[in-house]
């Protein structure tokens, strides 16, 4: 078969897979200039292992870690190690790992017995942190979320699941299910009351696979995260197949994870699961932070974090829907009367992040209480169907354990979802759901 025709081939066969745009269901970037696109296809076919014969691109790798340890307040008396890997899972097998060997440690050097590590994070985590736990033989202790907690790992509740054995806790920013962020810092204060009482000391990695927001206080200045991962392939802009797991100085990075090569023509040094590994997402991730910089981060995620807001309105406008995410609602801390916030709105961009609840552009959203009591037959499940009927994809799901009698829809808003798509959108659930009520099932 030619080469023309196994590609006519391959091509139809893939016309029947979802438009990646229109998949609101992934975090996964979908969108890159064109010229960020053409240093990737200049760069496909360069193996990122291969340190001796890609010095230039092993280079980008090391500056692209120096910029995100900055980034996430590396101490000044810290030296970061960290690397690019396949994405956030690796990344999460990484830090884990890494925890996992420094606890084996200190309780061999205790005297103690190392056989029963476990580790604690809330139910609401994606499917990368069970991973980690059931592949490397770690005791999952999954903390229970419901609404109390805002569907996400409550601190104090964590502290019910920490015992000697615990070999860290992994934080979540933000939570795949609603975008929610768990509070880094207080479960640092507890854990710092934990070791007070107890010596024993738990160290945080931070997953923050999904993204997060840079002026929150949750990274390397809070001084009990030791390592943090992120993935490049969503809120970082690059195409799938990146992620980065950071250690916030060398000693947490245990020697045995890191192993030392010789047969590539020079000696190189590697800590990742997968040896061979694409160059072409890194250097999409430095064309990034040379094109965007930290404003053209900051202004994507603003306007990613406005039509969220946007279409979270516009639902709950409707009264067919209760949106469960959290973003479009108002930071407590924001405006502490409301003279003051007459005299704030008067004078500040209100759309402005720090005005409202800390979290990703998710929304998440279900059927209100008096929509299900109206129309008791109508099924949540279909708007799924009619909605990729027009080509979107918008996933209904059961809510973590504890509360999986609550299903959901979720929306990602990422760079390429515009406000005219947002509005789009809510043309068509309004549609849907109209087309919904006025089934003849009902009674």
């Amino acid at each position: 078969m030619s080469a023309k025709a196994a590609y006519q081939i391959m091509h139809d066969d893939l016309e029947l897979d979802g438009t990646p745009s229109l998949n609101f269901a992934s975090f996964v970037h979908t969108w890159m200039p064109p010229e960020g696109e053409k240093l990737m296809v200049e760069n496909m076919y360069k193996n990122l292992a291969d340190q001796d014969e890609y010095p230039a691109t092993v280079e980008i790798q090391e500056r692209c870690v120096s910029i995100i340890a900055n980034l996430w307040k590396k101490p000044k008396d810290c030296k970061a190690i960290g690397t690019a890997t396949g994405g956030s899972s690796e990344a999460i097998m990484l830090g884990g790992l890494a925890m996992k060997k420094r606890w084996q440690a200190a309780r061999q050097a205790a005297g103690k017995e190392n056989f029963h590590p476990n580790i604690v994070f809330g139910a609401n985590a994606q499917v990368a942190l069970e991973k980690f736990a059931r592949y490397f033989d770690v005791e999952m202790r999954l903390v229970p979320v419901d609404e109390s907690t805002r569907f996400c790992m409550s601190p104090q509740r964590a502290m019910e699941y920490i015992d000697e054995n615990t070999i860290g806790v992994m934080v979540i920013l933000g939570s795949t299910y609603t975008g929610v962020f768990e509070n880094v810092q207080e479960m640092s204060d507890l854990l710092d009351e934990y070791e007070a009482k107890t010596g024993q000391h738990v160290p945080i990695h931070v997953d923050a696979a999904s993204g997060a927001y840079p002026k929150y206080k949750w990274a390397f200045d809070v001084a009990r995260v030791q390592s943090i991962n992120t993935s490049g392939h969503k809120f970082g802009a690059t195409p799938v197949g990146l992620g980065w797991i950071i250690w916030k100085d060398v000693q947490y990075l245990p020697k045995e994870l890191i192993f030392e090569l010789h047969y590539l023509g020079n000696t190189e040094y590697s800590f990742n699961l997968n040896f061979s590994r694409p160059a072409a997402p890194v250097i999409a991730q430095m064309f990034n932070f040379l094109n965007l910089g930290f404003e053209g981060y900051l202004r994507l995620a603003r306007i990613d974090l406005t039509n969220a807001r946007i279409l979270s309105r516009a639902l709950e406008a409707t009264g067919y829907y209760k949106v469960v995410s959290e973003i479009h609602l108002p930071y407590e801390g924001a405006m502490t009367s409301t003279i003051g916030h007459a005299l704030e709105s008067a004078t500040t961009d209100t759309e402005d992040p720090q005005y409202y609840r800390r979290g990703l552009p998710v929304v998440s959203f279900r059927f209100s209480d008096e929509f299900k009591q109206e129309y008791p037959w109508v099924k949540q499940e279909w708007m799924q169907t009619l909605l990729r009927v027009k080509q979107w994809i918008v996933p209904n799901y059961a809510l973590p354990p504890n509360a999986q009698d609550i299903e959901i829809l979720r929306v990602v808003v990422r760079e390429n979802v515009s406000v005219e798509l947002i509005h789009k959108l809510i043309e068509d659930i309004v549609e849907a759901t109209q087309s919904l009520m006025s089934t003849s099932i009902g009674p």
